[in-house]
C-alpha cells in the first residue's frame, strides 16, 4: 500500500505526474514492493485530491508495465519476472552497445576527459564510509555514454526503460560492493578512451551480459530449478 511520505512533491500543476514519480520513487526506495496493493481511494484521501488524477497516474504506470490491474484486487506493483529481466538486459545490450560505438566516434576529447574525471571521483568514494553505494555513479556513466551518442531516437527509447533499469540495478546492487562497481565501470571508460568502436561495443555488451549473469546467479540461489540459457 502506498505510504503518504512525501506530500510536498504534489503540486497543483501536475498532480497525476507527481503521483507517478512519487510511486516510482517509493518502489526504488523499497517502500513499495512487488505485489503491494495501491488503494486509489486511500491515496486520494491521504493527499486531499480527487480520484481522477490518481486514476490517471495508475493508468500511466500500468502502461509503463510498472503496475498491474489484478481482478478483484485492483492495482498492485508488478512482480519482476526473470523474463522481464532478460528483456531489459537484452535491450540494454543493443541500445548501449550502439550508444558507446557512436560515442567513440562523436564524443570530443573534452567529453572523454570529463567522464574520466567523474570516474576518478567515483573511485575516491570506494573508501569513503559516508557513501553507502556507487550505483548512482554507475548509472551516471551509462547515461552519459547514451547522451554522448547524440542519437536522439536512441536516447528517447532508452528513457522509456530507464525506470526498469534502475529497479533491476537496485535489486542487483544489494549483492554488489563499491569496489566491484568501481572496477567494473573502469572498462567502459577505457573503451571510450581507446576510440575503437568495435572494441567499445564488444566491451559494453560483455559488461551488460556479466551483470545479467550475476542477476541470474542470484535467482538460481533462491530457485534451484531455475534454468536460464537464453541470451542474444
Amino acid at each position: 500500500m502506498v505510504k503518504a511520505t512525501k506530500p510536498h512533491l504534489l503540486t497543483k500543476q501536475s498532480i497525476s505526474g507527481d503521483l507517478v514519480e512519487l510511486i516510482k520513487n517509493q518502489i526504488l526506495e523499497g517502500e513499495l514492493n512487488p505485489g503491494d496493493r495501491i488503494v486509489e481511494t486511500k491515496l486520494a484521501k491521504d493527499y486531499g485530491i480527487s480520484q481522477t488524477p490518481v486514476r490517471e497516474a495508475i493508468r500511466q504506470l500500468s502502461g509503463e508495465g510498472i503496475i498491474v490491474i489484478v481482478p478483484n484486487r485492483g492495482p498492485q506493483v508488478r512482480e519482476l519476472r526473470m523474463k522481464d529481466v532478460f528483456e531489459i538486459y537484452s535491450l540494454r545490450a543493443v541500445y548501449e552497445g550502439l550508444a558507446i560505438r557512436l560515442a567513440v566516434m562523436k564524443a570530443t576529447d573534452d567529453d572523454v576527459r570529463a567522464l574520466q574525471s567523474f570516474y576518478e571521483q567515483m573511485k575516491a568514494k570506494v573508501h569513503d564510509d559516508s557513501v553507502s553505494s556507487l550505483l548512482p555513479d554507475s548509472l551516471h556513466i551509462h547515461q552519459t555514454i547514451i547522451e554522448l551518442s547524440s542519437h536522439e531516437r536512441l536516447i528517447a527509447m532508452y528513457r522509456t526503460i530507464s525506470f526498469q533499469i534502475s529497479l533491476v540495478n537496485r535489486i542487483l546492487g544489494s549483492a554488489s560492493t563499491k569496489e566491484k562497481e568501481a572496477w567494473q565501470h573502469l572498462e567502459l571508460i577505457e573503451a571510450l578512451s581507446k576510440r575503437d568502436p568495435d572494441e567499445a561495443e564488444n566491451v559494453m555488451r560483455s559488461h551488460i551480459y556479466r551483470s545479467y549473469c550475476e542477476f541470474a546467479d542470484m535467482r538460481k540461489a533462491t530457485d534451484p530449478e531455475f534454468d536460464n540459457r537464453a541470451w542474444f
